[in-house]
């Protein structure tokens, strides 16, 4: 499969069901890149290429991938599919595709039989920027390094609110 890596330590695959999700997805590869996650791209479909989309499942792990962040709209079967077929963490994002306003890929996402685990996100690019930053937390359970760059990361945000109040009381 072709990817594109953030660094040569791939951790982390970010797949799409289709290359018109990529806009959402590149939440996902913003802040992997800032807390300097090694990602690979894939583009693969439950429907339309459903062997491709088990090869890659089955071969995640083998590969060195440690968490699979996948956006899809519409029906959005990918994420159940890869889950079902893979024991690694898999972290859904619902994308807006169609006239449900992201609705039908959220349920689509979200409802897993018992026995196939999805992490659902929210629709669209909150959902796969909290994809990425869920997907940090996990490898940092045995990462101090990504520990420390979470911890910043989350004090950084409480500043900034902090900031803004500020600014709100000067005016």
């Amino acid at each position: 499969m072709k990817e594109k890596s953030a660094k040569k330590n791939i951790l982390v695959s970010v797949v799409m069901g289709s290359d018109s999700d990529l806009p959402i997805m590149t939440e996902a590869t913003k802040m992997l890149e800032e807390f300097g996650i090694g990602y690979e791209l894939i583009l693969t479909s439950a429907h339309r290429t459903p062997q491709r989309t088990t090869k890659f499942a089955v071969s995640a792990a083998g590969r060195g991938i440690k968490v699979i962040i996948v956006g899809a709209g519409a029906a959005a079967h990918l994420a159940g599919v890869i889950a079902s077929q893979t024991s690694l963490p898999v972290i859904g994002v619902p994308i807006n595709a169609t006239s449900l306003n992201g609705l039908d890929a959220l349920l689509s996402t979200v409802q897993m039989p018992g026995g196939i685990p999805v992490a659902t996100m929210a629709i669209g690019k909150a959902g796969a920027k909290n994809a990425a930053l869920f997907a940090a937390r996990i490898l940092a359970l045995d990462d101090k390094e990504l520990s420390a760059k979470l911890s910043s990361y989350i004090k950084k945000m409480a500043k900034e609110v902090e900031k803004k109040q500020a600014n709100l009381t000067t005016l």
